[in-house]
């Protein structure tokens, strides 16, 4: 009898490894648990010598140890696309930076530069004398 429920308990191990072998993504977590529950049991099994609450207990050993997994795993993933979020927003300011000191050097290369004398009188605004004055205005082209 004890051979059998080897037997049986190693089929069912392999036939869970096999399918998630086979088996998408999407569907990792619960074959992961199923697999990590059943080797639990097998293993809570064979160490009491067939005692049903040493088995039941050495599944729900491998179902916490396969969620404990799955949470570290996503926890890393959220980290590394957040990471990941921010060197990418970090590169788009970069790239708007360098484009706005491109475009300012662009700018400053002009193909004539005139100065044309404005001459301003003697002023008197709001009280306040303003002497005559020549100020140049700068023409770009």
């Amino acid at each position: 009898m004890k051979n059998i429920i080897k037997l049986l308990t190693f089929k069912t191990l392999l036939s869970a490894l096999v399918v998630g072998l086979f088996a998408g993504c999407a569907a990792t977590r619960p074959i992961a648990d199923t697999a990590f529950g059943a080797g639990g049991a097998y293993l809570g099994h064979e160490l009491s010598n067939g005692d049903p609450l040493a088995t039941a207990a050495g599944a729900a050993g491998g179902v916490i140890l396969s969620e404990g997994l799955h949470y570290a795993a996503k926890k890393q993933s959220d980290k590394a696309y957040a990471a990941g979020y921010d060197k990418g927003k970090s590169d788009a300011v970069k790239q708007q930076y360098w484009l706005y000191v491109c475009m300012q050097k662009q700018r400053n290369q002009v193909g004539s530069v005139r100065l044309y004398p404005v001459q301003l009188p003697e002023q008197r605004i709001d009280g306040v004398t303003f002497q005559s004055s020549t100020k140049f205005l700068r023409i770009e082209e």
